[in-house]
């Protein structure tokens, strides 16, 4: 495991071992503060973000080590008409470790094959997001207590939403997992979804079209903005902006262990009157996402150390 450009990248073991790591380090965080001493991180954000790249920036500052990099192409040689390849050669001369993000996907699967060091997939056009996926899992598992044996309701933008095809190919070699998929039909999940995890798996779905008519049988639901930077078309975004938004009264039919997750930003899919609800785990979430880099980093570069 040099590089981690996908969910599916990592094995069953490597995932929990990971998720393992984290757990450890919060409740050991002292152990932890100079594990990458004398090492830098680079943070290559062609696309903008807020929480993936200052966790990304946080978890190696806490780690002991250093960071450099951009956070938009603009301020990068991006501008000049350099290409992705020889950015990630560059950057490698300086850098122990590169996370990066780009709009096109399949860019930081390029980046890896040129790189001299690991590459960690912060979010590729509409394809993964694998840390965020590893952020969901321990959540998941922080708050339930496990991987396996529950439903999960997706909600909102699920053919643009990176987020959750990541998560679902993670989740689908799990037991025991129902997935309801909840989109008006201009956002199902896309077909390969369909045919390459669930079919092939022979794993339960099922698609639906509003919150109420199953709300009270998840166990997890996981809500996603309408992501208006990967519509052609600024009508039918407006259009389909507002279709879910969870609020007190879809709430109400909920179980009292319902865990309600999120990858942020949130737009008005959930209203912030939920946000007081114990069953709120968004912001949890997100530090989550420090605190699963942590292991990421140390993983990564514990395995190149090796080579």
């Amino acid at each position: 495991m040099k590089h981690l450009i996908d969910s599916t990248d990592l094995s069953v073991e490597e995932i929990d071992n990971i998720l393992n790591l984290a757990q450890n380090i919060i409740d050991n965080k002292e152990n932890y503060s100079d594990v990458c001493k004398g090492k830098k991180l680079a943070t290559l954000f062609f696309e903008p973000s807020t929480r993936t790249r200052l966790s990304f920036e946080a978890a190696m500052m806490e780690l002991g080590g250093n960071v450099l990099g951009f956070s938009s192409a603009d301020s990068s040689s991006a501008t000049k008409g350099e290409s992705v390849g020889d950015t990630i050669r560059v950057v490698g001369c300086y850098a122990d470790i590169i996370a990066m993000r780009h709009p096109k996907e399949g860019a930081p699967m390029f980046g890896a094959m040129v790189s001299s060091v690991p590459i960690i997939n912060a979010g590729d056009g509409g394809h993964n997001h694998p840390t965020q996926t590893l952020t969901d899992l321990l959540t998941i598992k922080r708050e339930k207590g496990r991987l396996d044996n529950f439903t999960i309701g997706l909600c909102g933008d699920l053919k643009f939403g990176r987020t959750v095809h990541s998560l679902i190919k993670a989740l689908s070699r799990y037991e025991n997992i129902k997935y309801v998929l909840i989109s008006p039909k201009e956002l199902k999940v896309p077909d390969y979804i369909i045919t390459e995890v669930f079919e092939k798996n022979n794993i339960e779905y099922r698609e639906v079209s509003t919150m109420e008519e199953v709300m009270e049988e998840l166990d997890i639901i996981y809500m996603t903005r309408v992501q208006k930077e990967r519509f052609f078309n600024e009508a039918d975004y407006v259009r389909l902006k507002d279709t879910y938004i969870l609020d007190e009264t879809k709430l109400k039919y909920a179980k009292k262990d319902l865990s309600i997750l999120h990858p942020l930003p949130r737009v008005n899919e959930i209203s912030t009157k939920v946000d007081d609800d114990p069953r709120a785990c968004y912001f949890r979430q997100a530090l989550n996402g420090k605190y699963v880099r942590m292991a990421l980093i140390i993983t990564l570069l514990e395995h190149a150390g090796r080579e």
